[in-house]
């Protein structure tokens, strides 16, 4: 997984995200009209994360940017493309591109969570005529009050996680928006929402146990819709009648039973999102586009042209969409500016006691006031953003090496 020494905070990694962004795709600071910033790893509890990145813009004079952060668990980055789509499709829409940036450093006590922690920072433009298009009717949301995961305290950056409550949140709001998704899909379209009606998958991905426990779920539901396909004539009968409330109990044995039959079906429609998150971890805000990208690099070009893939996005306290987006042009330069493979390699590994050290000092980090850095930064890429020093009044400034 990916881990972030005292050099690196939300704010940094951002910084590079969105610098990368506009370097590598060679886009103008002036053509920005929106920037909105999804994350759940805030450095204050007042001051955006968007307003540090307003330094990449000061040069070009351009000010005129809308959009603050985003918040709630994972689920902010979807928020965020939300809003960026309807802006570019309102009459305020100024023919500018909209940024959304999805940042987080995930961290947990020790113990049992601490290594499904992880990082990463994703920037991508909302705009027009772009090779990814959402499509228009085809997304259906779930919310409701939940404590499955939060974070009520300041001193700690630390979450307060009930991971069994977690799990079922996750299942039952992945239902709930399959269904309402249904619903749209065949009056939309006229047919059926079925599994065969997406390419491939996208899933938010806080471990990959629960990307292949979701995927089971979205084979069991098609599978109690359509129970006389074909396809299932050789399914156990005795999980077609259970209901709702009845499937949530026996919520391991249908994953473990529907994970085993669908096996196939997960490594031609998932498998190749679901490779990053398993070198990165999870990714919070980021981990659904990280999935995203995932998909695009590890699938020939001409496999994806044309196709359609359903994204789930969930968040806990809770916040829940399902959703879908056409392939509708090459992505060939994606994936040769993102060169994901070469990227990976270039990472360096820790020792898990190395890692431990990092853990501790984040924690002895955290809240503190007039210091410097102390890891050293030879391993950074060349002009990378890292924090330079948070002095006495809490003020962090940051330099590029």
């Amino acid at each position: 997984m990916a881990v972030c020494t005292d050099n690196e905070d939300v704010v940094s990694i951002s910084l590079n995200a969105v610098n990368n962004l506009l370097t590598k795709y060679n886009i103008s600071p002036q053509d920005i009209g929106r920037l909105e910033v999804a994350t759940e790893s805030p450095v204050d509890k007042s001051k955006s994360v968007k307003s540090y990145l307003m330094q990449l813009f000061v040069e070009s004079g351009n000010t005129d940017i809308e959009g603050v952060d985003n918040i709630n668990a994972c689920y902010a980055g979807t928020a965020c493309l939300f809003n960026s789509c309807a802006w570019v499709e309102s009459s305020d829409w100024n023919g500018k591109f909209g940024l959304v940036v999805a940042a987080d450093i995930a961290v947990y006590a020790k113990g049992n969570a601490r290594p499904s922690g992880g990082a990463g920072a994703i920037a991508f433009l909302v705009g027009p005529n772009a090779p990814l298009v959402i499509e228009p009717g085809l997304r259906s949301s779930h919310f409701e009050h939940v404590y499955d995961f939060y974070k009520p305290s300041g001193s700690t950056e630390y979450p307060v996680v009930d991971g069994a409550l977690s799990v079922q949140c996750y299942t039952r709001s992945l239902d709930r928006c399959w269904n309402g998704l249904a619903s749209k899909f065949e009056a939309k379209t006229g047919t059926p929402l079925r599994l065969s009606s997406a390419d491939f998958i996208c899933f938010h991905s806080p471990y990959n146990k629960l990307v292949r426990k979701s995927f089971a779920r979205l084979v069991f539901n098609d599978f109690k819709s359509h129970t006389d396909d074909a396809a299932y004539a050789d399914f156990d009968k005795k999980f077609a009648s259970l209901s709702e409330d009845e499937s949530y109990a026996q919520l391991e044995e249908i994953a473990k039973y529907f994970m085993a039959k669908g096996q196939s079906l997960y490594d031609q429609k998932v498998g190749a999102s679901s490779q990053l998150a398993q070198h990165t971890g999870n990714m919070y805000t980021a981990s659904l586009f990280g999935s995203l990208i995932s998909l695009l690099c590890n699938t020939s070009n001409e496999n994806l042209i044309d196709k359609r893939v359903l994204m789930f996005s969930y968040g806990s306290g809770l916040a829940s969409s399902l959703y879908t987006i056409r392939i509708a042009a090459s992505v060939q330069h994606i994936q040769n500016v993102i060169a994901l493979p070469e990227r990976l390699n270039l990472r360096r590994k820790l020792a898990p006691a190395e890692f431990s050290q990092v853990m501790d000092q984040r924690a002895a980090r955290y809240g503190q006031t007039g210091y410097q850095p102390t890891n050293p930064t030879e391993l950074f890429w060349p002009n990378a953003f890292v924090l330079e020093s948070v002095d006495e009044l809490y003020r962090r400034k940051y330099k590029r090496l």
